[in-house]
């Protein structure tokens, strides 16, 4: 199991962080899914998961991940 970090630009609010946690908890290979509204992070689990499908992900909830 693999731990990626992302830092995800738009959120404001417990709504944001659910619909972001819905959307990268359906992406292939994503098993744990944690998002800290406060530092703006997301913390993604699981095996072979895709840096490109949890950005899409993101945008699909209406945010996105910022450059690191």
């Amino acid at each position: 199991m693999t731990e990626k970090r992302y830092r995800v630009v738009g959120m404001t609010c417990e709504h944001c962080v659910r619909s972001v946690r819905e959307e990268v908890l359906d992406v292939d290979g994503v098993d744990t899914v944690d998002v800290d509204l406060a530092l703006g992070t997301l913390r993604v689990q699981g095996e072979d998961v895709s840096d490109a499908a949890v950005s899409a992900a993101v945008v699909d909830a209406g945010y996105k991940v910022a450059a690191t």
